[in-house]
């Protein structure tokens, strides 16, 4: 791993939660391996989350529009180099990075608020996608990402019979509509089920697997997700014809989102 740069993402508020353990787990183990391991703590870099034209130094484009057109804007200032100075700054941990591990508590079956105005900001217009590189063919389309987060409730309060469904459901626009959105190869999520209400004993047992995992996480085969060449993007970005054909006759579909109406395939965002 002598060449390979990481990236952690993280955000929690607290130095001894157990989101902390697990992001100090990754740098140890990582760093042991000859990585070179960045960090982007989010809440002590007091980070700004709202995407606004601060993020923009010099007087705005002018799109003709009659209001602010954030996506467009900071796409021109990318290019003219006048974007704010965190943006450039998380920028360049980025392009160097091989592998980014996203570690925080899951809010609301989502992200934080602060790491979401992270990738609002940070996944600019220009750098991390356009309308025409995206999915397979996007940006990051070499480098690998993952998200590394705990629970509030049990495994099986997330189960595809739990009361608050399946997991795999859950994931789906983060890790398609985020990651590889980007053309990240997204590697398959580390869930630390309700650390809060489990034994000391039951915390140190999650560390150790999650320590064991990182051992050989580099090596780790991506998720599985439809490549851009399946779909027709000049009849409207559907399925095309002869793939639809392909699946006509298999019992599931092909991944949560592109079930075509059959049965989700098993574990499709949890497990390669």
């Amino acid at each position: 791993m002598a060449d390979n740069n990481v990236l952690i993402v993280y955000a929690h508020q607290s130095p001894s939660s157990f989101n902390a353990a697990a992001k100090d787990v990754a740098v140890k183990v990582l760093a042991d391996q000859g990585c070179k391991v960045v960090l982007s703590d989010l809440y002590s870099m007091k980070f700004k989350a709202p995407a606004t034209a601060e993020d923009i130094i010099g007087k705005p484009q002018d799109f003709q529009y009659d209001n602010f057109q954030y996506g467009q804007e900071t796409m021109v200032a990318l290019k003219e180099n006048r974007l704010s100075a965190d943006i450039v700054e998380e920028h360049k941990k980025l392009t160097e990075a091989n592998l980014i591990i996203f570690q925080f508590p899951m809010y609301w079956f989502s992200l934080p608020a602060i790491l979401k105005g992270w990738i609002d900001r940070v996944f600019t217009r220009g750098f991390a996608f356009t309308n025409e590189d995206k999915y397979s063919t996007g940006f990051f389309k070499d480098k690998k990402a993952m998200l590394s987060f705990t629970t509030g409730s049990s495994e099986s309060m997330f189960n595809s019979n739990g009361i608050n469904g399946d997991m795999n459901v859950t994931l789906w626009p983060i890790q398609n509509g985020i990651l590889y959105y980007c053309g990240f190869q997204v590697l398959a999520p580390q869930i630390f089920w309700a650390p809060m209400d489990a034994t000391s004993a039951n915390r140190k047992d999650m560390l150790d697997v999650w320590r064991k995992r990182l051992e050989g996480l580099l090596e780790e085969k991506p998720l599985r997700f439809p490549p851009s060449e399946y779909f027709d993007g000049g009849a409207g970005f559907k399925l095309k014809q002869s793939e639809q054909e392909k699946w006509a006759a298999e019992q599931f579909g092909l991944s949560v989102g592109q079930h075509l109406g059959k049965p989700l395939p098993h574990n499709n965002q949890l497990t390669v």
